[in-house]
Formats: C-alpha cells, sequence, structure tokens
C-alpha cells in the first residue's frame, strides 16, 4: 500500500525470508536497495505501490512497482540532497533496469528492478 511504513514492513520481511533461505549475507545490500526503490515508488507516486522478491539460482531479484510510466531519472544534479536513489542501486547491485508496465484494471506504471549474486558470500 501507499504507506511509508511499509519501507520498514518490508526490511524486516527481507531479513526473515533471507535467513529463512540462508542468505544472511545478501539481508544489508537487499534492505538497502528494498528501501530505496519502494521508498521511492511511496514518495514519488500518489497511487499504490508493491515490492517483489524472487530467487533464481544465483540471483536474487528485488523489484517495485508503482502506477506513474514515467522513466526514473538516472542522474541527480551534484547540489541536489535527493534524487541518488538510481547510482545507490546502480553501485550495489550487480545489475538493474526498469520497463512501463500495464498495472491491475488497466492502470499503468513502471518496474524498477535490481538484482543481486546470491551465491554465499
Amino acid at each position: 500500500p501507499h504507506d511509508p511504513r511499509s519501507v520498514a514492513i518490508s526490511r524486516r520481511t527481507l531479513a526473515d525470508i533471507l535467513t529463512t533461505h540462508h542468505l544472511p549475507t545478501l539481508i544489508e545490500p537487499a534492505q538497502l536497495l528494498a528501501s530505496e526503490l519502494l521508498g521511492n515508488a511511496i514518495r514519488h507516486t500518489t497511487g499504490p505501490a508493491a515490492l517483489k522478491l524472487r530467487q533464481s539460482g544465483r540471483s536474487f531479484r528485488l523489484g517495485a512497482w508503482d502506477t506513474d510510466p514515467t522513466p526514473p531519472t538516472t542522474e541527480a544534479p551534484a547540489d541536489d540532497e535527493a534524487g541518488r536513489g538510481l547510482q545507490l542501486i546502480k553501485s550495489y547491485a550487480d545489475d538493474w533496469g526498469w520497463f512501463q508496465v500495464d498495472g491491475p484494471r488497466g492502470g499503468r506504471g513502471k518496474y524498477i528492478w535490481c538484482e543481486l549474486d546470491a551465491k554465499p558470500r
């Protein structure tokens, strides 16, 4: 839901999931990336937002969906105190990307994802 508390809830849930799946070394980077993805979705849109997790082989993917189809801004002005979320994602993630989507009930939006290598560290 579009609620700032969902970021903290998702961080705690993510730690539990990664611990259960024996991936404790991914907890810190995954929590940071999830906070950026979901936090941006909540800060920059007025509709619902969702966080999705998926592990496939050695790849752990986090993705956030929101109701704004506008492409994400990847470069923030040097003197801007905000807008560095995607720079952070690009620095920490092994891969990342985004695409526009048709949302539930005909709505539009975007999905921004990033991946971490799930091999034991």
